[in-house]
């Protein structure tokens, strides 16, 4: 249950300190002090006017639970459930019994079964039920509402992370890629990003089955090639190793790796081909053939290689990266900003990503979108000048763009402002100066 990070409640939302906090939000905060005691009474009183609300439900719940009253409250539910069933009232039995482990697969299951009984068309239900049947190894019962609570509510990202476990465990490898293929492309948080790597990397792993007796042999040529930096010594360790197992799709590439250190791009393309041969489901031999022929400027031939990597491994940030850099140099912008949009979610705190997108905004001339990157980078890092500059330059170029004047003289100020930052602290600007005096002709 922990693994995949799905507590009761969902989402977090701050109130403004500018303004007191209403009850959910206070009881939020409570919550998030731990003090139930002092939060239940304002759920209490909030569910008795939103009686169908899930959310507040998952809410008091979770005060029940941290409370120490999860058995009381189960007591309770059941004695409302035998005067006028409800489905939400089995939907918080349900959560309850899942919050114990002694609970959480029969009991839990047989709760949300019956919510979903009394209403069918309720995502949340296939999605908790699915939860429960997946945390009781039940994998094959639980893919069925899980895919369903994807395709009645597919904007919510994290549905895909345990229809993806639950796909996995039923040995439908394609299917769970495909599930986290769509994850990464709906802003999943940074959990939700770390929850899909571990997963990634167990439905990715090359040494799976990889045989006992030449791991020494393995080691010794990884030490040379990553640690050392002689791949010499390491093509023979890996070359001994297919002496004996000549199939070993991990080894090739390995050994295409070396090859590639010594600048050998025919053996390195002739390993990683084979690699690819004998692993065709493993994005990362697609990638390391797709980076070679980038090393070589063949962007052309290196394309379709990259976007077999993100289809078979959508969690390789790298091959994002390049992707985007590619259909950028095309024009394609469409592409180019899907590529490092993704890249954003899967690397959220890295500036780079966040200023490919905001110049692929920026050449479709979509200011605000450009301006929320270029910001999202100077507000954690205001000393960040190269950032700064470009805000500076953003807007500059707005203001020669606009036709309302009132546009016009809003972007100007704004690029006086950022550009004079920049000139703050490096008076000998050269590109900070030219854009401001540009700024000022008129």
């Amino acid at each position: 249950m922990c693994v995949l990070g799905l507590g009761l409640a969902t989402g977090c939302q701050h109130g403004s300190a500018a303004r007191p906090l209403d009850a959910r939000a206070q009881a939020r905060e409570y919550l998030a002090k731990n003090q139930p005691e002092r939060a239940l009474p304002l759920l209490e009183a909030e569910a008795a006017r939103a009686p169908e609300d899930l959310e507040l439900a998952r809410t008091l719940t979770e005060a029940h639970v941290k409370a120490g009253r999860a058995e009381a409250w189960i007591a309770e539910l059941l004695r409302r459930n035998g005067q006028t069933e409800r489905a939400v009232n089995h939907y918080m039995l349900g959560l309850a019994y899942f919050s114990r482990v002694s609970d959480a697969g029969t009991p839990a299951v047989a709760a949300f079964q019956r919510a979903l009984e009394l209403r069918p068309d309720e995502p949340e239900f296939h999605y908790r039920l699915g939860l429960a049947l997946l945390e009781s190894e039940q994998y094959a019962a639980a893919v069925g509402p899980l895919r369903r609570a994807a395709e009645l509510a597919p904007e919510r990202a994290g549905i895909r992370l345990p229809l993806a476990k639950a796909l996995h465990r039923t040995g439908d490898e394609p299917g769970a890629v495909a599930a986290l293929s769509v994850l990464v492309r709906k802003e999943p948080s940074p959990a939700e990003v770390a929850t899909a790597r571990a997963l990634m990397n167990q439905l990715a792993d090359p040494f799976t089955r990889f045989p006992k007796a030449a791991e020494s042999k393995l080691e010794e040529g990884m030490r040379y090639l990553q640690e050392l930096d002689a791949p010499h010594p390491a093509i023979l360790a890996f070359e001994e190793i297919l002496r004996d197992y000549p199939d070993l799709a991990v080894v090739h590439a390995l050994m295409g790796l070396a090859w590639q250190r010594l600048d050998d791009a025919g053996r390195a393309v002739e390993e990683f081909k084979r690699a690819i041969e004998l692993a065709p489901t493993d994005g990362k031999n697609h990638f390391y053939l797709g980076e070679l022929y980038l090393a070589r400027q063949r962007p052309e031939a290196a394309l379709p290689h990259l976007e077999k990597a993100v289809e078979l491994n959508p969690l390789l940030d790298m091959a994002w990266f390049r992707l985007g850099d590619i259909r950028l140099e095309r024009k394609d912008l469409k592409a180019a900003g899907e590529a490092f949009r993704v890249l954003t979610y899967l690397e959220p705190d890295e500036a780079p990503p966040r200023g490919k997108l905001a110049l692929v905004l920026q050449l479709e001339g979509d200011w605000a979108g450009a301006e929320r990157e270029l910001k999202h980078v100077v507000d954690k890092d205001p000393e960040n000048l190269e950032f700064t500059l470009r805000l500076g330059i953003l807007f500059a170029e707005q203001a020669r763009q606009s036709s309302r004047p009132e546009e016009r003289r809003e972007a100007a100020a704004k690029a006086e402002q950022w550009l004079g930052k920049v000139l703050e602290a490096q008076p000998e600007n050269a590109v900070a100066s030219r854009a401001l005096q540009q700024l000022k002709r008129p």
